[in-house]
């Protein structure tokens, strides 16, 4: 069985901030998921802050990884809005590879 992602997303409509918490293993495939989650959480309200949170991550490829920074540099695989914040496991490869809005856990 190929590894996959749980994701839990906790809306907070107060500040406005929507956090995707994400477990499981962050592969070239399995990060693809994520792309609707982010592109939805940006149309709740406009300027709404948006993190990934992969610190619960048990593996994380350097290929998903690099596939996801990709990602959230197009609009037109994850929407418009205010930069993805992305919180990375310490262990990850991504590190390596953050660009703006992203940092390491």
């Amino acid at each position: 069985m190929p590894p996959k992602l749980s994701v839990l997303v906790q809306v907070d409509l107060d500040t406005p901030r929507v956090i995707i918490k994400v477990t499981g293993a962050l592969t070239a495939v399995s990060q693809q998921g994520l792309y609707p989650l982010i592109r939805r959480a940006r149309t709740l309200i406009p300027g709404i802050r948006v993190t990934v949170d992969l610190t619960g991550v048990v593996r994380v490829e350097a290929a998903g990884a690099r596939l996801l920074q990709e990602a959230l540099d197009d609009p037109g695989l994850t929407g418009r809005g205010a930069p993805v914040q992305v919180l990375w496991p310490a262990s990850s490869p991504a590190p390596a590879l953050v660009c703006a809005g992203t940092v390491a856990a």
